[in-house]
């Protein structure tokens, strides 16, 4: 017989049949495949009989019987396809045998619940470093800056000092505004000049002289006797200055250069707004008021210098979030 006839399969024979046929002609045993393959001789044995349980997976059963088909001059690419038709009632028996087991039903399920916990775990942790990075990084703090564009028309307004001069006049000197406003002007010596007398001191102790010469007479007015001397007039130039430049009674003070746009609001004690406007490159800030100062600042990096009664504060010890710092100032 040539080897083409022992190459051709017998029509209706199964693999292991075959095989076993091919191998009794070339006169070989089963020990002689075996050690061939490195495969013990059971295996063999398995594979000619059909059994092919005995072996772990498909895809090793299948290499076997290749390397088999090839050691006795069979067509291996045949025989995998009859292996493969052979195959197909044991995989839907196994199939059938999954689907049927409780045990295995149950670990699918287990399977499921694992899959669906990690899947929650992991959308809770993703919801909560979503909520860290918005409250630390997004969320805007209390007293957010306004964007420039969006500063109301009376942070447009150059700041004015809301204290009104005489407002805190004492009652037992019984001077009015009005009284005040109609004390006669001073003029001063040649070469004095006076700032800012309307409020000043000795002006207004004037005033109740006039108001008794004005009394004496049956209410009705009276020229006033002699005008204020040149001594008492630069007493009021001299007295002016010195309030400009010292701190009033009990109240601390805040200067502040900048050197950018920056919006700025100061807030003393009693909660009165002393400022609260934008300020441009090479303004300057000067306000008063009682300890301690509730300072916010829009932009840190736009603040040239800062004195607080007096002495220059060090800018990088003050708390900074996104270009803005909030910090309180006393004594």
């Amino acid at each position: 017989m040539t080897g083409e006839e022992q190459s051709q399969p017998a029509a209706g024979t199964s693999v292991g049949q075959q095989l076993r046929q091919a191998r009794g002609k070339l006169g070989l045993n089963v020990s002689d495949i075996a050690n061939l393959q490195h495969l013990r001789p059971s295996v063999i044995q398995a594979i000619e009989a059909g059994d092919y349980s005995k072996v772990d997976t498909e895809l090793f059963l299948k290499g076997y019987v290749r390397t088999y088909a090839r050691q006795v001059g069979l067509d291996a690419d045949a025989l995998i396809r009859t292996l493969d038709s052979e195959l197909e009632p044991l995989r839907q028996r196994r199939v059938q045998e999954q689907q049927s087991n409780p045990l295995i039903d149950i670990e699918r399920k287990k399977k499921r619940k694992r899959q669906f916990a990690k899947l929650t775990l992991l959308l809770v942790f993703v919801a909560v470093v979503g909520f860290l990075v918005y409250d630390h990084f997004l969320k805007p703090g209390p007293g957010q800056v306004t964007p420039a564009a969006d500063i109301p028309e009376e942070a447009s307004a150059p700041l004015v000092d809301e204290s009104v001069p005489g407002e805190d006049i004492p009652a037992e000197t019984g001077v009015s505004s009005a009284s005040i406003a109609e004390a006669p002007v001073v003029s001063p010596e040649p070469g004095v000049v006076a700032e800012n007398t309307d409020t000043a001191p000795s002006a207004i102790s004037q005033e109740p002289a006039l108001a008794e010469r004005e009394m004496a007479v049956g209410g009705e007015a009276t020229e006033p006797a002699e005008p204020l001397t040149t001594d008492t007039e630069v007493a009021v130039v001299t007295q002016s200055e010195s309030v400009a430049q010292e701190n009033l009674p009990g109240l601390v003070r805040l200067e502040m250069n900048f050197s950018n746009d920056c919006w700025v609001q100061v807030t003393d004690a009693d909660g009165k707004r002393l400022v609260s406007a934008l300020r441009r490159d090479g303004d300057a800030l000067d306000v008063q008021g009682r300890a301690p100062l509730r300072v916010v600042v829009g932009a840190m990096n736009a603040v040239e210098s800062l004195r607080f009664e007096g002495e220059s504060m060090d800018l990088g010890s003050f708390r900074v979030v996104n270009n803005r710092s909030e910090f309180t100032l006393e004594p």
